[in-house]
């Protein structure tokens, strides 16, 4: 059978997902201040759209494309656009003359404005940092100029908790100096403030800050020395084991040891906290709830007016100029729409969040319901991914705090009578429960699990675990806080 190449013509169908089409998913997905910088870059990049925000506010009964038109439902077609006069170029509206005259020309004497001093609270003072704090410290140590290096190279190596994350062997090679000399050096900075900078390993940050406070126990340092991990365990029965010693002074050594430091640079965090600022607000007026999206600080998108007469004026414009304008025109019409619909997607599915969770919205936490995407999809009629889009990284505000959109969704747990609770209920459960628990004899996860049944909650012992470790619960052994204390100091005073 002889191989040849033949042309044939096949009728198929595929999906294809053009690059506006693109567009539009991401903008469903990005966050708050994503968008902002997504609005800011396409004022940069097309000529056509202009940020409206600043401009004078125009009666709804002329005729432009702004976003905040579009999010009040009133839409509008290329063709409905038009214009109210003549468009004037920047430089004829702004009045150059006065602008150069007043930064130019110094105002007269006697014309001064008084103005009163700023409060001495309302000045910014340099912030404080772990390393500055340390370097003000070195100068003051009366180093030489090469203790003052090294004390300097030092000082860059630590982590944020102050612990010395290089080597002396490296500083050394580094700084072409014997090791003994910048041990001389870390040993002085390991003197400074906060007690246990510059320490190269927990063991040693304790041992440093007893001897700032001059602790000589020798107990306190055999348990540090030897018995970190059993510490940390609360085996206590061990430490007494090995020391031979009774279990109340391992009590009370570990309590002198919980009360030390283990991250000396914590004072020091200068990382600033991320303020949340909520996509939608759900506030309750009456017995309904309003929602309200939140634009404020979007800016607000419209067409630049210019960009239309020039295009329908009398003039006729080279095909090249037609074709650039009608392209970012096209564009920008877009882009306009599809931030529309994102608000418009993502009131519909606050709403519809609502409406399953006004009990949560009444109540708190307790109340939640388990509510899954494909209840949500069904509700508002769309697909389960774009429900998925439009929850991600967005937050709303209610009643009861501040949530995630994701929030809203978990899991469900059965219950006796065949009903279902949320799974965070149920994390809430076990949050109280282990708040008002005996210290002396803490609840176990089996425990727990028995006492949710009593609540008809069906859950196995392992799940509670699970819910257990993800609101940061340390199991049972090592949550006890031993009752013989009481005992050991009777035994003390009768001796």
């Amino acid at each position: 059978m002889a191989l040849e190449i033949r042309q044939s013509l096949k009728l198929t169908q595929s999906l294809i997902m053009t690059q506006k089409l693109q567009q539009a998913i991401k903008l469903l997905q990005l966050s708050r201040m994503e968008l902002v910088g997504e609005i800011t870059q396409a004022l940069e990049t097309n000529p056509v759209l202009e940020d409206d925000q600043f401009e004078e506010e125009k009666a709804p009964a002329e005729d432009e494309l702004s976003l905040g038109n579009h999010v009040n439902g009133n839409e509008s077609s290329p063709e409905e656009v038009k214009t109210d006069g003549e468009a004037k170029s920047a430089a004829e509206e702004w009045d150059w003359d006065s602008f150069l005259k007043d930064r130019l020309m110094p105002p007269p004497m006697g014309e001064y404005e008084e103005r009163e001093a700023l409060p001495f609270e309302s000045l910014n003072a340099q912030e404080i940092t772990l390393k500055s704090h340390l370097i003000w410290q070195l100068r003051m140590a009366e180093l030489d100029q090469e203790g003052d290096n090294i004390g300097v190279m030092i000082i860059g190596n630590l982590d944020k908790d102050g612990y010395f994350r290089s080597t002396v062997e490296e500083i050394a090679d580094e700084m072409r100096v014997d090791p003994p000399r910048v041990e001389q050096v870390l040993e002085v900075i390991q003197g400074f403030d906060p007690p246990g900078v510059a320490a190269r390993n927990l063991k040693e940050c304790l041992q440093i800050q007893l001897k700032i406070l001059g602790i000589q126990d020798p107990l306190v340092l055999n348990i540090i020395d030897r018995h970190l991990n059993n510490l940390g365990n609360k085996n206590y029965q061990a430490i007494a084991r090995d020391l031979k010693v009774s279990i109340g002074k391992v009590v009370e050594a570990g309590d002198l040891i919980s009360n030390l430091e283990p991250k000396p640079g914590r004072g020091f965090d200068s990382e600033e906290p991320d303020y949340i600022n909520p996509d939608v607000h759900v506030e309750k007026v009456g017995n309904d709830y309003v929602i309200r999206l939140n634009d404020d600080g979007l800016p607000k998108l419209r067409v630049n007016t210019f960009y239309l007469e020039a295009l329908r004026g009398p003039d006729k414009l080279p095909d090249s100029v037609k074709s650039y304008i009608q392209k970012h025109l096209d564009n920008a019409l877009w882009f306009i729409r599809s931030i529309h619909q994102r608000q418009k997607t993502l009131y519909r599915v606050t709403e519809s969040i609502v409406r399953f969770q006004r009990d949560f919205l009444d109540h708190g936490l307790s109340s939640l319901k388990p509510l899954t995407l494909r209840q949500v999809a069904e509700d508002v009629q769309m697909h389960e991914s774009t429900i998925s889009r439009v929850t991600t990284n967005k937050y709303v505000y209610t009643p009861q705090g501040v949530f995630n959109l994701k929030f809203f969704f978990n899991s469900a747990i059965n219950m006796s009578l065949g009903e279902q609770i949320a799974s965070e209920s149920v994390k809430e459960k076990i949050r109280q429960m282990v708040a008002g628990e005996n210290p002396e004899n803490p609840l176990s996860d089996q425990e727990i699990a028995d006492n949710l049944r009593r609540q008809d909650v069906l859950i196995a012992r392992r799940t509670v675990a699970k819910y257990r470790g993800m609101l940061g619960v340390l199991p049972s052994s090592k949550r006890k806080k031993p009752g013989y204390l009481r005992k050991s100091q009777t035994e003390n005073h009768a001796l």
